[in-house]
């Protein structure tokens, strides 16, 4: 982390010294290190794992069921992932001068229900820590600053595997722990420029699934860093906002690099390439049916509760339903003259194993995509025959179950976007509980009673509700019973309800039971458990985010998470939204959060921020915003609107932006400021527009489109320009990107309209953009080349690059300077 703002600035900044390593206490369900025959975190054993990875074949692996068979499944050495230990940094019970107002998020629970793993900021930095859920101890298993973005407590209670992003940036690697701080070692995603994903636990804890990235072929010529940008009159050194970015990373042709896949949605480690393609390779343009989901289609008709849901076809089949599926053999991989190709660089893909967190036993490959946008495994039935598995593109998600024996896909059914885990299977493996939105506007719970094969026979809807989506879906460990969280309007309604073989065959499940909330929205939800109660993660407009565990009656907040009083400095307490409704001028119905800075007159119009998230199918909540508290205190007012594309209002709102919609989310910014000035509420002479992500990008553009409407906009990490975006972005980001704002190349003239530095000649105002310097999601030179092109047209135009971060701002001290900046540039521009 920097020490301050000018090392933010200027890139300059000391060297960091060594944190010290202290072990935690020890987990009251640990092992012993020597109980499992283990050298430092590893097994003694550990070479017979680097042998057979390295040749890609295994001479004895266990199998996803726990197993051992001979040759069950082969790992290729391009993506197996292998162990690396590192040395032990747990850290002390607490940590030097701790953050006050920090949040913890994330929660895992381990088997006895009554410690949790979490994520906390507490030292500034997103961290894994673990604590009772009823006492005040907590422990720092992993000083590294790299931040932590998931937790997974094994089932066993012997491992707590995580992910982490070096650097801050967009590659993630996954990482094992013991609960006492010792035995720490990477999973997969080690290898430099590689990112791995965490998947769900086998159920008797003795492996972890992981999604690796493969690696990406890139057009010839693309193997060299970026140079500087050159110098300009006013623009700081070049050095500081040009960053070195990764081997062929941003220096390419100027064509977009998606990932290449043949057919979207084949689940194999093999898949027959486009003819057109060159030799597999992302050189050529791909085809659009590289978007078109294959295996399922949308179910028609909307099913109400308890109904039968009807079958659907799939395409290329000649038969309906799920026997014409469960039987079709996976496409295979030729390359030329008809022979099998057997690399893994057809493009670039995702492929899945299950690991063994001893390193013991070679990975198991459970599923491969190339071309995919996402993979997920979130679940393995117990007898390890069928695994869940969540891929495709935003607004495309698809739910699988695959056969591990042989890697066939037995259904497939449309799931919703949002939180991954999607599902599970039922304890005798009889039905797969998914959340999913198929042939529905919101998203319900749907029972698929499944063979013992995997094949459908059929589909429910077991609980659902007519104006609102399920958001989250948890279960219990003794598998009857599950908790429900609803997103009603951005605040959330929560349930337990018992689940049963008798809701798979039709009755809805139930009864449901209201679980009452200190706050407004659930984050995360886990364990649903009537023995030992819910752990809940939970948000608040009054709060930070925090744990609470509820037992019998209302739900207490854990000792270790933050008080509500500690939310923000003494003296000006958080402000509450109201929500705001209006209709966009093409009839839209359109809504928000809006924010009254603290002593202003209620027919008092105030200077205004009109602050728009990312996504785009994020949606605003009513959760506490430190970026807003500041902005309330410097006397400017905050609208917080939700326009088409955002989640939480229904599948047609969220594809209301798809194509030529773009342009009326553009207009729909336009129209939420004239509501707020039309209201009374702000000046129309003081508006200021701010967002992040694709909100950035709808800052740079409603800037350019209605560029006499705002005084100021503040961008952080949004595109300039679509071509470049896909030019510069991850392949897989792409692959996922391009069904959202249109495809790269078949989409060309539309995205060129599309794209602010189309428009930039209409600017008008004073811009300031801010960026991750390790962002390779959306890449800093989208920033660069708009404040650029500002300046060249005599525009004040800064930037602002962050260190150590990417996409996401997840460093204290950065997120102190970024609101700090955004705030004193707005209050000089709209108030003084």
């Amino acid at each position: 982390m920097a020490a301050n703002a000018r090392d933010q600035l200027t890139g300059a900044g000391e060297a960091r010294a060594p944190r010290p390593a202290t072990v935690a206490p020890p987990h009251p369900l640990a092992t012993s290190p020597a109980e499992e025959d283990v050298a430092d975190g590893m097994p003694r054993g550990a070479a017979t794992h680097d042998t057979a990875a390295e040749h890609g074949t295994t001479a004895s692996t266990v199998t996803a069921g726990g197993r051992a068979g001979a040759g069950t499944a082969r790992t290729p050495a391009s993506t197996a992932p292998m162990p690396v230990p590192l040395p032990d940094t747990a850290g002390a019970r607490d940590t030097p001068q701790p953050l006050t107002a920090h949040g913890c998020w994330y929660p895992s629970v381990d088997p006895s229900g009554r410690y949790v793993a979490f994520i906390c900021d507490r030292g500034g930095v997103p961290q894994l820590w673990t604590g009772p859920v009823d006492g005040p101890e907590v422990h720092l298993l992993d000083s590294d600053p790299h931040p932590v973005k998931e937790v997974a407590w094994s089932p066993d209670g012997r491992w707590i595997a995580y992910t982490t992003a070096p650097g801050g940036g967009e590659h993630t690697r996954v990482l094992c722990v013991r609960p006492d701080g010792t035995g720490r070692h990477v999973l997969a995603g080690a290898e430099p420029g590689s990112s791995a994903h965490l998947g769900c636990w086998q159920h008797d804890g003795s492996a972890v699934a992981v999604t690796v990235a493969e690696p990406v072929l890139i057009p010839g010529g693309a193997d060299t860093e970026e140079e500087p940008a050159p110098a300009e009159p006013g623009l700081a050194d070049p050095h500081t906002y040009t960053v070195a970015r990764p081997a062929g990373w941003a220096a390419r042709d100027g064509r977009a690099v998606l990932l290449g896949g043949p057919h979207y949605g084949d689940a194999s480690p093999t898949a027959r390439l486009p003819e057109e393609g060159g030799g597999g390779t992302s050189q050529a343009p791909p085809r659009r049916e590289m978007f078109t989901p294959v295996p399922s289609r949308p179910l028609d008709g909307a099913p109400t509760r308890g109904e039968r849901v009807p079958d659907a076809g799939f395409p290329g089949s000649e038969t309906q339903g799920s026997e014409a599926r469960g039987s079709e053999a996976l496409d295979t991989h030729e390359g030329e003259g008809g022979e099998v190709a057997s690399d893994g660089a057809a493009g670039g893909g995702l492929a899945a194993y299950l690991v063994d967190p001893l390193g013991v036993t070679a990975p198991v490959l459970l599923a491969v995509e190339r071309g995919a946008a996402t993979l997920r495994v979130c679940d393995i039935r117990r007898d390890g025959r069928l695994v869940l598995v969540r891929r495709g593109p935003r607004g495309r998600r698809e739910a699988l179950v695959v056969r591990t024996a042989d890697l066939r896909t037995t259904f497939a059914l449309p799931v919703a976007d949002g939180d991954p885990w999607i599902g599970r299977f039922s304890l005798d493996g009889t039905t797969l509980w998914l959340r999913s939105d198929a042939a529905r506007e919101f998203a319900a719970l749907f029972a698929v009673r499944l063979d013992p094969g995997g094949t459908r026979l059929g589909v429910t809807v077991a609980a659902q509700r007519e104006d609102c989506g399920l958001e989250l879906l948890s279960f219990g460990r003794d598998g009857h019973t599950a908790a429900l969280a609803w997103n009603v309007r951005g605040a959330s309604e929560l349930e337990v309800t018992d689940i049963t073989a008798a809701s798979a065959g039709g009755t809805p499940a139930g009864p449901r039971r209201a679980v009452p909330l200190p706050h407004e929205v659930v984050t995360r939800i886990a364990r649903a458990d009537s023995r030992t109660g819910l752990v809940l993660a939970l948000s608040g407009s009054q709060r930070r985010p925090g744990l609470w565990w509820q037992s019998e009656g209302p739900a207490l907040r854990t000792e270790w998470s933050s008080r509500d009083e500690d939310a923000v400095p003494p003296g000006r307490p958080p402000v509450r939204p109201v929500p705001l409704r209006l209709t966009a001028r093409d009839g839209l119905p359109l809504s928000g959060w809006y924010y009254r800075a603290p002593g202003r007159g209620p027919g008092e119009p105030a200077p205004c921020v009109v602050h728009l998230h990312g996504g785009p199918e994020e949606q605003e909540r009513p959760v506490f915003n430190p970026l807003y508290h500041k902005l309330l205190g410097r006397g400017v007012d905050v609208f917080a609107p939700d326009v088409r594309g955002s989640s939480g209002h229904g599948r047609s709102f969220v594809d209301a932006d798809l194509g030529t919609g773009r342009f009326a989310a553009i207009t729909d910014v336009a129209d939420c400021a004239a509501h707020v000035v039309a209201s009374g509420l702000a000046d129309p002479t003081r508006l200021a527009v701010m967002g992040r992500s694709y909100g950035g990008y709808l800052v740079m553009a409603s800037l350019v489109w209605h560029p006499d409407l705002f005084r100021t906009g503040v961008a952080a990490c949004g595109m300039s320009d679509f071509a470049t975006f896909y030019a510069g972005t991850e392949p897989w980001i792409a692959e996922s990107a391009a069904h959202k704002y249109g495809h790269p190349e078949h989409d060309r003239e539309l995205l060129h309209a599309l794209s602010p530095m189309t428009g930039i000649d209409a600017l008008r105002v004073p811009f300031l953009a801010v960026h991750g310097e390790h962002d390779t999601n959306v890449p800093p030179g989208e920033s660069e080349q708009f404040v650029r092109a500002a300046r060249e047209r005599g525009l004040e135009a800064d930037l602002l690059m962050l260190r150590d971060e990417g996409h996401d701002f997840l460093r204290a001290d950065n997120r102190r300077i970024f609101r700090r900046a955004a705030a004193d540039w707005i209050e000089r521009h709209l108030v003084g």
